[in-house]
């Protein structure tokens, strides 16, 4: 049987539903909510300067915000325009001219004054810079000569002791593709991606439950499901466009659910500024809300599942499909025996959650006959990411939610283009439509002629502590190459990272924009090189949106603030392994974007189609509609995988809480607000539930502090609705809490969640004790995520 393809766009309803309305007030006025009209008309005021080819960008390109993938104005979900205010944010980072001299050769010290926002609202980096050791200012220097000094060094350097980061900054499916294979043409294995950080335990868990590494359902999905669930995902703030998704699965009677510590106000309420009844009264968006404990996920799953067992001992198919599991699925009994043996009082205390509220979600899901599974950072940021999304797998696999219509699992990207930074090679453990195994090793070598190194890459995590080892260790990270990123922002213990950045021989940042890790010293330099944006990339380039669609976005024309000197990334990776190695550097030469895209659909199968991509609005989605179609997975027999996985031991101490990271108004680690328009948070405010404050004498708007044996967060206490013993506070302001080295098993991300204490500022600092970050605090022993 063939594969079914998408259907293409389909229409929303122009009744309206009162049914579904916030309130009856227009606007939401004396509400707390986002202001998307003022919004807009601010990125207009921005753009002022260039608005023609802003104008230019929103109609022709293909988003550079979220993965959600809209192409000019429209998308492969839902008729009519779509914008919003993420794709607005972003695209400054666009249209702005060049940084004034005066500020590209500041002093040192005055540029580290200015905060990362404030560094990007400077402009763009004019040409390539050099800061060498000792040296106040960045100086100007040659193409020529700045890509000859890091081929030098890159000449002189054991393969292992180089590494290459990739980051979500619009970069396209070519560039990662060229990246990964020059990358291995220099004997490097050390290549990491922004995507892997945060979804890699998505496809280390989808592929042994499943065979696949990526969403194996559409957005037109949810319109018509049963029911949606929303696991750790807060979809509204973080892909906007998708709570017109919601709106459409509303209006067809779909049930929303969302799992998170916190009540989230944008998935409560919404008003989705593209749909007129949306924009006045809004909507409301999820039915149900169900507050689990952070790293309580796995064992709220065990809760569902044993109540269907036991709805099964009453009735026979009365919760799991039968039919799907004998003809699709393995390891039944074993989950079975697995999940029986988890004690109630287990599960209630580790999830959080009443054994009642467990079962009335147990029981809507025994009852809909097609569901869908959304999640993103909530459950792939634990030290046992892998297990959180494997049980997600074992509950869709035991309702046959999966390979059909109004079904899946989908994990929702954040960031435009890095569904395809993994599937392009550009990461230790895979090459371009595989893993880093033999066979595909192999299959890679006959296609680019030449010997890919076979020793192990290290993860970003790892090759950051590998900067620090002896200077006679094979495998010390001397010179790091950055394509955007900031590390300082983005990893856990800034110190560390600072202090790691700061001891490479060489660093290199090919950017848009400084920030705040581009002014960090080096032994030897720091080299700037301006990189080009998406939308000036010539020939156009690609990007692969969260349910596969590859997109096709030209090459604009038009930028009134066009960067003279600003390469297109790909072919700078090009001119580097020309001057390392000229000898075999034809190998990997590609004379223009096309020639790319011919290679990359015949190193990645999936992608066969993408050559044929030329023009705005082309577009095509790899594997059809549905992975596993009608049960069938990609897996070694056809049939899923029911893992069974234990409840994490979260070793909760007296007075212990556990802290998240959360996002406000920002894009990844780019803060576009300083105040969350959702619930009116501060960016240093401690986000906690009110009786845990009562309990300790804390007053709102209070000064508290947040510490454990890895740093300490001073901020405001702010009461929100969300279940006791967990906090959150905002990424990357509390990362000095995070540990470094600590790492999920299986795909060996950072965890960003963490057990801490909580104090009172003024009692905190009247008995501190200035060695006391030395001191081990016992109940912070265990590492938990």
């Amino acid at each position: 049987m063939g594969k079914t393809k998408h259907q293409g766009p389909i229409k929303l309803p122009k009744s309206p539903a009162p049914k579904h309305w916030v309130s009856p007030v227009p606007f939401g006025l004396g509400k707390i909510k986002p202001g998307h009209i003022r919004d807009t008309m601010k990125v207009a005021w921005e753009n002022r300067d260039n608005l023609s080819y802003a104008g230019r960008i929103l109609t022709q390109g293909v988003c550079d915000g979220c993965a959600l993938g809209v192409s000019g104005l429209y998308d492969q979900t839902l008729a009519g325009p779509h914008v919003c205010t993420t794709r607005l944010n972003v695209l400054r980072l666009n249209t702005m001219p060049a940084m004034k001299e005066e500020l590209v050769h500041a002093d040192i010290d005055e540029l580290r004054k200015y905060s990362s926002a404030e560094l990007r609202k400077l402009g763009r980096i004019p040409y390539p810079l050099i800061r060498r050791r000792g040296e106040r200012k960045f100086s100007r220097i040659t193409w020529d000569n700045a890509m000859d000094l890091i081929a030098d060094k890159m000449k002189k350097l054991d393969p292992k002791q180089v590494s290459f980061f990739l980051t979500s900054r619009g970069i396209t499916n070519e560039s990662y593709y060229v990246a990964a294979k020059v990358a291995r043409y220099l004997g490097v294995n050390n290549i990491d991606n922004a995507s892997r950080i945060c979804h890699s335990p998505s496809k280390t868990a989808l592929k042994r439950s499943v065979g696949i590494g990526a969403s194996s359902c559409n957005y037109q999905d949810w319109i018509g499901s049963d029911v949606i669930v929303f696991w750790g995902s807060v979809a509204a703030n973080n892909q906007p466009v998708s709570t017109k998704y919601m709106y459409a699965a509303k209006r067809k009677g779909t049930k929303i659910i969302c799992i998170n510590p916190y009540r989230e106000p944008s998935m409560e309420k919404y008003w989705i500024p593209s749909i007129g009844e949306s924009a006045l009264f809004g909507t409301k968006l999820a039915d149900d809300f169900y507050q689990v404990n952070i790293g309580g996920d796995i064992a709220f799953m065990h809760g569902i599942m044993k109540h269907w067992f036991e709805m099964e001992e009453k009735e026979h198919g009365s919760a799991i499909d039968h039919r799907f599991v004998k003809e699709h699925v393995n390891g039944y009994e074993e989950l079975k025996a697995k999940v029986q043996e988890q004690s109630w009082e287990a599960i209630e205390e580790s999830s959080g959650v009443s054994k009642d509220r467990i079962y009335e979600l147990a029981e809507l899901l025994a009852k809909s006959k097609s569901g869908v599974f959304v999640w993103s950072l909530g459950l792939t940021m634990h030290t046992f990411a892998s297990d959180n999304i494997s049980q997600v797998a074992n509950l869709a696999l035991l309702r046959g939610f999966l390979g059909r219509k109004h079904c899946g699992l989908m994990p929702i990207r954040g960031h435009s283009s890095v569904q395809g930074s993994g599937e392009m090679g550009a990461d230790p453990f895979v090459l371009p439509g595989g893993d880093f195994e033999p066979k595909n090793i192999e299959r890679i070598q006959k296609l680019w002629g030449f010997d890919i190194p076979k020793w192990q890459g290290d993860v970003l995590g790892v090759s950051l502590e590998n900067i620090l080892l002896p200077e006679d260790h094979d495998r010390k990270i001397k010179m790091y190459y950055l394509s955007g990123g900031n590390f300082l922002e983005t990893m856990p213990d800034p110190d560390f990272v600072e202090r790691a950045l700061s001891s490479l021989e060489l660093r290199v940042h090919q950017d848009i924009i400084f920030n705040t890790s581009t002014m960090v010293d080096a032994e030897e330099a720091v080299i700037v090189l301006p990189a080009k944006t998406r939308y000036e990339q010539e020939d156009g380039g690609t990007s692969t949106s969260t349910e596969r669609m590859v997109y096709f976005s030209p090459e604009i024309q038009g930028n009134s603030q066009q960067v003279e000197e600003a390469r297109t990334e790909w072919k700078i990776y090009i001119d580097l392994a020309k001057r390392v190695k000229p000898e075999n550097a034809h190998l990997v030469n590609f004379k223009n974007g096309q020639e790319i895209r011919s290679e990359i659909a015949i190193a990645n199968p999936n992608y066969e189609g993408i050559q044929h991509l030329e023009e705005r609005g082309d577009v095509f989605q790899w594997g059809g509609a549905w992975l596993c179609e009608d049960g069938i997975c990609p897996t070694p027999d056809g049939r899923g995988n029911l893992i069974p996985v234990d409840i994490p031991d979260l070793q909760k101490g007296k007075g212990t809480y556990y802290v998240t990271t959360r996002r406000g108004k920002q894009f990844n680690s780019m803060v576009y607000n300083e105040s969350d328009p959702f619930n009116g948070a501060e960016r240093y405010d401690v986000l906690m539930n009110g009786e845990d404050a009562k309990e300790l004498s804390i007053e709102e708007g209070e000064t508290i502090v947040v510490y454990n044996q890895h740093g300490v967060f001073q901020g405001r206490a702010k009461f929100i609705d969300i279940a006791k013993g967990n906090l959150e506070v905002h990424f990357p302001e509390g990362n000095f809490l995070l540990p470094k080295g600590v790492y999920e098993e299986y795909s060996k991300i950072p965890s960003y969640n963490v057990a801490v204490k909580v104090e009172k500022a003024d009692r905190f600092n009247a008995r501190k004790d200035i060695k006391y970050l030395e001191k081990q605090i016992p109940d912070l022993e265990t590492e938990i995520s």
